[in-house]
C-alpha cells in the first residue's frame, strides 16, 4: 500500500480531515470509534442451513489478524462446540451446502505480489469437499478452480448431483472480439456426482450458444448467444424435455450496455413465458412477461417511476419452489420489493420479520430449511453492518453481528435527498447524518462520489460513510449524472458533448456540498472530498479546480490518467459504446496534466498490487 502527500503542503490532507471535524459538538452523544474497530473484516459471514435444518454453518475470524474458517453447529443447540475447519496456509473464501452432508468449500493463496494485466489475480484457488459426518476434507481436482469453474445449479429433487460450468480449454485462446464480453464468454456444464466424484459433459457451450440457465430438474431452458456476422447478442429457449433451441430475442452488440435485456427466471404464472429486466423503449428498467413463443413483451409486471429495477425476489424456499419469483427489488429511499399478489405469503412473512428484528432496514432470508421451518434471517441498515438470525422451533436467536464492536445506538442514520445540479438536473444524493441533532449543525462535510462511474451506492450498510459520520462528519453521496439505477437520460447525461469526465460530472458533486450549505446542514469552510476509484478520479479533479470549495480530498487508488486507463480495455469496445467510451476518456480532465493547478492539501493512497486500477497512476502523478 502506497500513502502518498504532496511535498508542498505543509498541511496534510490527514490532519486536515481532523482539523475539519473538531472537537465532538455538544449534541453528540455516541462515543467515537478507534480507527481499528472499522478495519476490522466480518467477523460472522455468510450464515447457511443445511437442506434439512438440522446444521447450521458460518464462516468466522477469530483473530483480529486471522483469516476465515468454518464452523458448523447443530442448529438445535448453537450453545454447543461447534466442528472447526481452517485451510491453513490458504484462505477460506466462500462455501456452499450442496446437500444434507457436504460442503463445497473454495479456498486461495498468495502466489505473486505483482500485476502484469488489467484484472489479473494474484491468487491460486482450490476446491474442498468438507464431509460433515465424517469430518472429513476432500480436495476435489475435478473442480480445479484454475479453470474458471463456478456452482451452476444445486439441483434440489437430486441432492447426490449438482451442475458446474468450466470454461472451456481454448477459452483464453479467443480472439479479443470473442471475448469482449466476460457474460457471455461460453462456458461448458458438467453433472458431478457426489458419491463417485465423476464428472460428466452436459452441455458444451459456444460462442453462437452458450450462457445456459436451468430449471429445478437440471434441464437446460434457456441460452444465449452471438452472431458475429449480424453483430447481434441472441437468446434462446427450449420447452422441458426437448431438444431444439428455438430463438426468442435478438439484438445489436451496440445496444447492450445502455438497454440491457436479462433474462431473471421462469414466470410459472403462464407457460412459455419469462421475466425479463429491460427498457422497452422506457427510460427505466421494468420487470416484464416475455413470450418465448411468439418472440414478444407480454406486459409489463413493474416499473417504478423513479428508479430502474435492480433485479428479482426468488421465494425463500428455494427447495419447495427453487424456480418461483415473487417479487422485484429495487434501491430508492432504501432497498425495497414489489411483491405480486400471489407471492405464497412472503410479503407477509418478512414483514413479521421486520416486526421482529432489531433496527429492521433491509431484512432477508438468507437459507430456509426444506420443510420450511427452519431459517436463517440476515438484517442490515445504516443501524446495523448486518446481524444473523435463527428461527428454529417458533424461536427466535441472534447467530452474531458483522461488525459486533460497532454498537447500533452510536451508527448514523441514512436520508435520500435531491437537490438541483446548476444546469438544473435534478440529482439524488443519499445523506449520513451523525447522532446528535440539529443544535450541532452546521457540520463538517465529505463528499463521497462512487466509483465506476457507471455504478450506483446502494442505500445499506456503508462502512466509509459510516466511520465519517463517527467522527462527526456528515456524508453526502451525490448520484452525478452518469449514476446507474435512476433511468437511461440520468446515466447518458454523462456522454453528452463528448463526455463529461471533470465537468459536469464534477458540479454535480460541488453542487450536493453547496445544497447542504445553502441548508446551513454543513459548514462552507469545512468540507472535504474523499473517493476511490472513479471517486479518488473525482477527489484529484477536486483538487486543482477553481474556484475551490474544498479544504482538503483524499484519493484512494485514483484514476489519474483516464487515457491509460481506457488503454487498459480499448481492445475490448467496439461500435457505439467504444466510440461514447474512447471520446469521454480522450476529453476528461486528466488530474496528471493538472498537478500544477493544486491548491488544496491531498492525500493519495494507491495498493502496490491494484490490478484494477494501476500504481503506474500514482507514480506518474508525482513525476
Amino acid at each position: 500500500m502506497l500513502l502518498i502527500q504532496p511535498g508542498q503542503w505543509r498541511l496534510t490532507a490527514a490532519a486536515c480531515l481532523l482539523a475539519l471535524a473538531g472537537p465532538v459538538g455538544a449534541g453528540e452523544a455516541s462515543p467515537r470509534y478507534p480507527l481499528e474497530n472499522w478495519a476490522m473484516r466480518d467477523v460472522v459471514s455468510g450464515v447457511s442451513l443445511s437442506p434439512d435444518g438440522e446444521r447450521l454453518a458460518l464462516l468466522r475470524i477469530l483473530t483480529q489478524d486471522g483469516d476465515p474458517i468454518i464452523e458448523v453447529y447443530d442448529a438445535a443447540n448453537l450453545d454447543a462446540e461447534p466442528m472447526r475447519i481452517d485451510a491453513k496456509p490458504m484462505e477460506i473464501v466462500a462455501y456452499s451446502w450442496l446437500n444434507d452432508r457436504f460442503i463445497l468449500f473454495r479456498a486461495r493463496q498468495m502466489v505473486r505480489d505483482t500485476v502484469e494485466s488489467f484484472n489479473q489475480d494474484v491468487y491460486k484457488y482450490k476446491r474442498v469437499l468438507l464431509d460433515v459426518e465424517r469430518k472429513s476434507l476432500e480436495e476435489v481436482s475435478q473442480l480445479d478452480p484454475s479453470k474458471g469453474n463456478s456452482l451452476a445449479h444445486l439441483l434440489p429433487n437430486d441432492p447426490d448431483k449438482i451442475i458446474v460450468s468450466l470454461a472451456p480449454p481454448n477459452a483464453q485462446r479467443l480472439s479479443p472480439r470473442a471475448r469482449r464480453n466476460g457474460r457471455f464468454l461460453p462456458r461448458d456444464y458438467y453433472e458431478f456426482d457426489l458419491k463417485k466424484r465423476t464428472k460428466k459433459l452436459i452441455l458444451q457451450g459456444k460462442i453462437t450458444l452458450g450462457g445456459f440457465f436451468f430449471d429445478s430438474e437440471g434441464n437446460a431452458r434457456g441460452a444465449r448467444g452471438v452472431d458475429v456476422g449480424e453483430r447481434e447478442f441472441v437468446w434462446y429457449w427450449r420447452a422441458a424435455g426437448g431438444k431444439d433451441w428455438k430463438e426468442f430475442y435478438r439484438m445489436p452488440l451496440d445496444d447492450f450496455e445502455f438497454n440491457p435485456f436479462q433474462v431473471a427466471g421462469i414466470d410459472d404464472a403462464q407457460p412459455n413465458h419469462i421475466f425479463v429486466i429491460a427498457r422497452n423503449g422506457h427510460d427505466k428498467l421494468g420487470l416484464w412477461s416475455f413470450d418465448v413463443e411468439k418472440k414478444a413483451f407480454a406486459e409489463l409486471v413493474f416499473r417504478h417511476p423513479e428508479v430502474d429495477v435492480d433485479g428479482v425476489v426468488g421465494h425463500s424456499n428455494f427447495y419447495q419452489h427453487p424456480d418461483k419469483i415473487v417479487g422485484a427489488a429495487y434501491y430508492y429511499d432504501k432497498p425495497r420489493r414489489a411483491f405480486f399478489a400471489d407471492d405464497g405469503g412472503e410479503q407477509a412473512l418478512r414483514q413479521q420479520l421486520e416486526g421482529l428484528i432489531p433496527h429492521a432496514f433491509w431484512v432477508g432470508i438468507a437459507s430456509r430449511s426444506r420443510d420450511g421451518a427452519t431459517m436463517v434471517v440476515t438484517n442490515q441498515g445504516p443501524r446495523d453492518p448486518g446481524t444473523y438470525y435463527l428461527i428454529k422451533n417458533g424461536a427466535l436467536k441472534t447467530i452474531g453481528s458483522q461488525q459486533p464492536l460497532l454498537k447500533s445506538d452510536d451508527l448514523a442514520d441514512v436520508e435520500f435527498i435531491t437537490y438541483k445540479a446548476r444546469d438544473g438536473m435534478k440529482m439524488p444524493a443519499y445523506l449520513t447524518v451523525p447522532p446528535g441533532g440539529e443544535e450541532a449543525a452546521p457540520r463538517p462535510l465529505v463528499v463521497m462520489p462512487h466509483g465506476g462511474p457507471f455504478a450506483r451506492d446502494r442505500p445499506r450498510y456503508d462502512k466509509w460513510a459510516q466511520l465519517l459520520a463517527n467522527q462527526g462528519y456528515l456524508v453526502v453521496q451525490p448520484q452525478f449524472r452518469g449514476s446507474t439505477g435512476f433511468g437511461l437520460a440520468h446515466e447518458m447525461a454523462s456522454y453528452d458533448d463528448g463526455g463529461q469526465w471533470g465537468r459536469k460530472m464534477q458540479d454535480d458533486k460541488d453542487d450536493a456540498a453547496l445544497h447542504l450549505v445553502e441548508l446551513g446542514l454543513a459548514d462552507r469552510d469545512r468540507i472535504a472530498m474523499f473517493g476511490w476509484s472513479y471517486g479518488g478520479y473525482a477527489a484529484a479533479v477536486a483538487a486543482s479546480r477553481t474556484p475551490q470549495i474544498y479544504q482538503c480530498v483524499v484519493a484512494g487508488a485514483a484514476v489519474l490518467d483516464p487515457v491509460m486507463q481506457l488503454n487498459q480495455y480499448r481492445w475490448g469496445l467496439q461500435g457505439e459504446v467504444r466510440e461514447r467510451v474512447v471520446a469521454m476518456a480522450e476529453s476528461a480532465v486528466s488530474p496528471v496534466k493538472e498537478v500544477a493547478k493544486i491548491n488544496v492539501p491531498m492525500l493519495i493512497v494507491h495498493g502496490d498490487v491494484d490490478s484494477r486500477v494501476r500504481i503506474e497512476h500514482a507514480k506518474d502523478y508525482l513525476n
